[in-house]
């Protein structure tokens, strides 16, 4: 195929001797199957910010530290540098992601480095060796659905633990090879301490993989992994082995009536002693 100009350098540098075929194209990126030397890789390369259709990129961004104080202004001022700055961390955050990831243990594509702005990455791959399915395209049975998604909860806890939480995470992002889920697309990652919004992300990632699973499981739909999981990380108590029920118990105090009325029977003797203090002031 023709190469794409984003992956000319990479072909002029010898990183990547030829580009196969486009993979995929969605909101963020496209993805075309490259080879370089012996092996077969991905090229990831990211659409620009005026045709990515990632909405409420500041909500994302939040807690991720610039490299320097002079780009932490540049992004302040919303310049032209500063969007530069803000369009090279947006591509340097999945594979920093990648990294700590794959250290922690979670099942994640082999990163390979960004070379001109392109992420190389493993073509995770099916049983047969072709380029592997997303899980919404995949069908299962009762006992694999609750087998997977107890597995992909324990990713998430130990995505957590190392500090991250995907943010963006769905059926559409998790691939299946010939050993089980692997989570893609992450240049969206959630710094978990650094981040306003950090739980509503967290909780939205772990209720999507429930829902996609409780297609096939149902029992699942009334589980509630992500508050458990969350009140145990705010403990300090979450540990990647830490044993998980999906049950957790709002507590509810019951109202102080007695407390209420006399806050109110309070603040109606206050008024009448405002009043009355009005009107011996007047002349």
């Amino acid at each position: 195929m023709k190469t794409p100009k984003e992956l000319q350098p990479l072909i002029e540098e010898g990183i990547v001797d030829e580009v196969l075929r486009q993979l995929k194209s969605g909101k963020e990126a496209a993805v075309y199957v490259v080879a370089c030397g012996d092996e077969v890789r991905c090229a990831k390369v990211y659409k620009s910010a005026e045709k990515r259709g990632f909405h409420k990129l500041a909500q994302y961004q939040e807690g991720r530290k610039s490299r320097g104080s002079r780009d932490a202004r540049a992004k302040q001022r919303r310049g032209r540098h500063g969007r530069e700055v803000e369009e090279a961390e947006w591509k340097n955050a999945e594979v920093d992601a990648l990294y700590r990831l794959a250290n922690a243990g979670v099942r994640v594509p082999t990163p390979y480095g960004v070379h001109d702005g392109v992420l190389l990455m493993e073509l995770v791959r099916d049983a047969d060796g072709r380029p592997a399915p997303r899980i919404n395209e995949v069908e299962m049975s009762p006992e694999q659905a609750l087998d997977w998604h107890g597995f992909m909860t324990r990713q998430i806890v130990l995505m957590l633990c190392a500090g991250i939480i995907h943010g963006d995470l769905s059926e559409y992002n998790v691939l299946v090879d010939a050993n089980g889920p692997v989570i893609i697309d992450l240049p969206q990652a959630v710094n978990a301490a650094g981040n306003n919004n950090a739980y509503a992300m967290f909780e939205r990632d772990v209720n999507n993989m429930r829902e996609t699973f409780a297609r096939y499981a149902p029992q699942l739909a009334e589980t509630q992994y992500a508050r458990e999981i969350w009140a145990l990380y705010e403990a300090n108590t979450l540990t990647p082995d830490r044993p998980l029920t999906g049950h957790f118990d709002i507590e509810e105090a019951p109202a102080d009536v007695a407390a209420v009325l006399a806050t109110i029977e309070d603040e109606r003797w206050a008024a009448e002693a405002r009043a009355l203090a009005r009107l011996q002031n007047e002349p």
